[in-house]
């Protein structure tokens, strides 16, 4: 079976870092602040993808990196735009190895699901990579469990297997309980789940009239729009304040328990920003403070809907 581990065969650490601020709202200086803090917390596993700030993402990540690179897992997604094609993987794949001055890049994922384009010319090509030495792990982000099993079962032909799956989850958006994670831990895909602080909600700063994302960005305001999650929110910030914690920490250190995630992708704009997510790495979330947390959002039902087996 494949395993994602970093070119020396280190595992992936417990939390990944994810780039997606390099270039952005993190400037070269601030980027470089909270690769240090991720690789004194012990983490080095760092995400990104060619779409990031224009590609600024890989290119800050790619510097960060060089001193490392062997002790480090680095993974990028290929072009959002363009699908799943084999021109589209190609051209977008060379430019963020430019970017990233990396020769292979340790996990490439598909940043989503291509409907017009055929999973087999989609695979070969990848397995081409693969072969080459110029991609290590082949990765999907954001397919439903239908979808990654459809894209295994073709990978399977050419000798290849999607080894990653990197899909939303956190204490408010919790589908991928019923058939992402489950599917995952059955076929023994690594889960690198994002948004564990659900855009900024979980962290509380929105209940004291802070800004972010879900005040910048309409898709944001609107994934956590509902009344239920903000009101899970403030509950997390009271259970957070009674621990001792940041909302954060719990936050994270809740969608790090579940057995079917590898590593949360954390992010932040500072260090000081970043620091509770990687203060989870060193909370212990026991049983039943983890209980209480669960129950401050409502569990999907099962698959089947058949609530009476559940």
């Amino acid at each position: 079976m494949i395993t994602l581990t970093s070119p020396n065969g280190a595992p992936p650490s417990r939390l990944c870092f994810g780039a997606m601020q390099f270039g952005g709202t993190a400037d070269d200086a601030a980027s470089a602040e909270m690769y240090a803090a991720c690789r004194a917390a012990g983490v080095n596993f760092f995400d990104t993808a060619h779409v990031y700030t224009g590609g600024e993402s890989e290119r800050i990540l790619g510097t960060l990196v060089a001193g490392e690179r062997d002790d480090l897992i680095v993974a990028t997604k290929a072009a959002y735009q363009g699908g799943a094609s084999r021109a589209n993987i190609l051209a977008s794949l060379e430019e963020s190895r430019a970017r990233l001055k990396l020769d292979s890049i340790d996990l490439l994922y598909l940043h989503r699901w291509d409907p017009d384009t055929p999973l087999e010319e989609t695979f070969y090509t990848l397995a081409e990579l693969v072969e080459a030495g110029t991609i290590r792990t082949v990765g999907v982000s954001n397919y439903a469990a239908w979808q990654v099993m459809k894209a295994q079962a073709v990978a399977a032909r050419v000798g290849l297997r999607v080894a990653a799956l990197q899909p939303m989850y956190n204490l408010v958006k919790r589908q991928a309980e019923v058939e992402i994670l489950p599917m995952a831990q059955d076929q023994g895909i690594a889960v690198m789940p994002y948004s564990p602080l659900g855009g900024g909600l979980l962290t509380g700063k929105y209940a004291q009239g802070g800004s972010g994302r879900l005040t910048t960005d309409t898709r944001y305001a609107a994934r956590y729009a509902p009344d239920w999650m903000h009101e899970a929110a403030r509950g997390l910030a009271t259970i957070a304040a009674e621990a001792g914690v940041a909302p954060a920490t719990l936050a994270v250190a809740w969608a790090m328990k579940h057995p079917g995630v590898t590593a949360p992708i954390v992010s932040a704009r500072s260090a000081e920003q970043l620091g509770p997510s990687l203060a989870a790495l060193e909370f212990d979330l026991d049983p039943a403070l983890a209980e209480r947390i669960t129950a401050l959002s409502p569990t999907p039902p099962p698959a089947t809907d058949r609530l009476e087996e559940g």
